[in-house]
């Protein structure tokens, strides 16, 4: 987030801008659509909806590789590490408190998932490749136990932000960040993690072991979504905590080991493409995809204050129909891609970037 871009990886920037481009218009579909609780989406929308089910995956595994190449520069010691995790932490909690009708400052969504992931870099520049990978295993293994032990149903906005009636569920916040949130670290920090290791290969040139990577990963997911389909075929009873391991739900929350392996390995072989395409063809740091990566986070935030919260006060709030929301969702992101090539020419001055910049070093 802080190079100059001739000494960055334009196809992770390109990949920022693909995340935040799914991340947006999934969330204006649902919030502007005036049939979204009503089903019998069109297919269109129903399209939008599940390719933005990998922004917040692309979102957490990208943060792992940043900070994997962050810590190869010189002069990146332990304090400029946990500064840059504790701001996008604090920016996680802004975001918290100007979305009253979404979170609480209980919640723990992707930023606050990033940014604590981030503040430990220090730990996880002194393990080795293995140490990760297992640790990431670990972490993915160990959640559907925790979920079980929790009992943790199918989660909704109210019990994810703790408002009433669970305003006074047993653990409060420290039982969102870790297991019952939107992206909590159990398993999301998996993620994280896999990023990290993903960000040393692509630092060594090692991009065929982040193939292998994802093939392996999405096997699993594709291996245990197919064991889940044949259970009952199979006379297995499907128990609650066998559900966690290989359910593939709809939606992530909570997410299954099944669905995470499956995001995890989309979003590897995504990683893989984009590395291909920018070593036969180096991308334009002007580029529309790469130039709304750089501004991901200020679109992340801004996307939700304006069509979340102040969408409710001129009316927009479910408020159209399936062809307007696809052709706000369509001007919005022209806009933003134009907005985003403009402000390149003043270093995406006063944007989050910027002032995270400031802040963090």
């Amino acid at each position: 987030m802080s190079a100059p871009a001739s000494d960055r990886l334009l196809a992770l920037d390109a990949l920022r801008g693909v995340a935040v481009f799914l991340m947006m218009e999934q969330h204006m579909g649902v919030w502007l659509w005036s049939g979204a609780n009503h089903g019998g989406a069109p297919t269109a929308l129903v399209a939008f909806n599940a390719l933005g089910g990998a922004a917040a995956p692309l979102f957490v595994t990208l943060a792992g590789v940043g900070t994997s190449l962050s810590l190869r520069r010189p002069g990146r010691g332990d304090a400029l590490l946990i500064r840059r995790g504790l701001t996008i932490l604090a920016f996680g909690y802004l975001l918290s408190w100007a979305t009253p009708s979404w979170f609480t400052l209980r919640s723990w969504f992707v930023l606050h998932m990033m940014g604590a992931a981030m503040a430990l870099a220090p730990i996880w520049r002194r393990l080795g490749e293995r140490a990760l990978l297992a640790l990431a295993a670990l972490v993915l293994a160990v959640t559907p136990a925790l979920q079980h032990w929790l009992d943790t149903p199918s989660l909704s906005n109210d019990r994810m932000a703790l408002k009433p009636p669970f305003d006074h569920l047993a653990g409060g916040h420290l039982r969102v960040a870790l297991v019952e949130g939107q992206f909590p670290v159990f398993p999301w920090l998996t993620m994280f993690l896999v990023g990290v290791v993903v960000g040393r290969w692509l630092a060594a040139g090692e991009v065929a072991k982040v193939r292998r990577l994802a093939l392996i990963v999405l096997s699993l997911g594709t291996g245990l979504a197919l064991l889940g389909g044949a259970l009952p075929e199979l006379g297995v009873p499907r128990t609650p905590l066998l559900q966690r391991i290989v359910g593939v739900p709809l939606g992530f929350f909570p997410a299954t080991v099944a669905i995470l392996a499956l995001l995890q390995g989309v979003v590897l072989w995504l990683v893989t493409l984009a590395a291909a395409i920018e070593a036969r063809s180096p991308l334009r740091a002007d580029g529309p995809l790469v130039c709304l990566g750089r501004v991901s986070l200020t679109l992340l935030l801004v996307h939700v204050v304006v069509f979340r919260e102040l969408s409710r006060d001129v009316g927009l709030w479910r408020g159209l129909d399936a062809p307007a929301t696809l052709a706000v969702i369509g001007l919005w992101t022209i806009l933003c891609a134009v907005i985003a090539r403009v402000w390149r020419r003043s270093g995406y001055r006063f944007g989050a970037e910027w002032l995270l910049r400031t802040i963090a070093g």
